[in-house]
């Protein structure tokens, strides 16, 4: 059996704190081997985390952030959904922690908004809509589509229907 715990948080007054814990026995499950941290795409492919953010003011742009446990990570704007999609250069990279044992993978990652989302959407007193997801790679190769919520009628990390925690 696998359970994954997401939470999202501020942490200060320009980070978010992203927190996955995966548990499920980890030998049954492809983590990509860990990696000096730097910028990819298509982490998505296999085991990767996923957190995309909106401003609660009901801006059609979001971003899309990816977390391997091999400590790359990738980062998106889009215009509107799943539309104008441009990969951004961040101020700083995120900090990103990989724990593992033999039954749980937790992944901590710290992210400076400054650079990744507008000024308003983080100014004191705004909220941000977030979405947490996952793909998990199982041993074979096939993939789960892990989210808080997912779209009406299959798995879309993009949808607007997934962006229901509050921040």
């Amino acid at each position: 059996m696998r359970t994954l715990h997401a939470s999202a948080e501020r942490d200060g007054e320009a980070h978010l704190r992203f927190r996955y814990v995966l548990a499920a026995d980890l030998e049954a499950v492809r983590i990509p081997a860990v990696r000096s941290p730097h910028q990819a795409d298509d982490l998505w492919k296999h085991t990767c985390f996923e957190a995309f953010i909106a401003a609660a003011s009901g801006d059609d742009g979001y971003r899309e952030l990816n977390f391997s446990p091999s400590t790359q990570w990738a980062a998106y704007s889009f215009e509107r959904y799943r539309h104008g999609m441009n990969a951004m250069t961040l101020h700083s990279p995120p900090h990103i922690e990989v724990t593992r044992s033999a039954s749980q993978l937790e992944l901590d990652a710290r992210v400076n908004m400054q650079g990744l989302l507008p000024e308003p959407w983080f100014t004191r007193g705004s909220k941000l809509r977030i979405a947490l997801s996952a793909v998990i790679e199982d041993a074979s190769g096939r993939s789960t589509y892990w989210a808080l919520k997912h779209a009406p009628d299959k798995p879309d990390f993009h949808h607007t229907a997934g962006f229901t925690l509050e921040v």
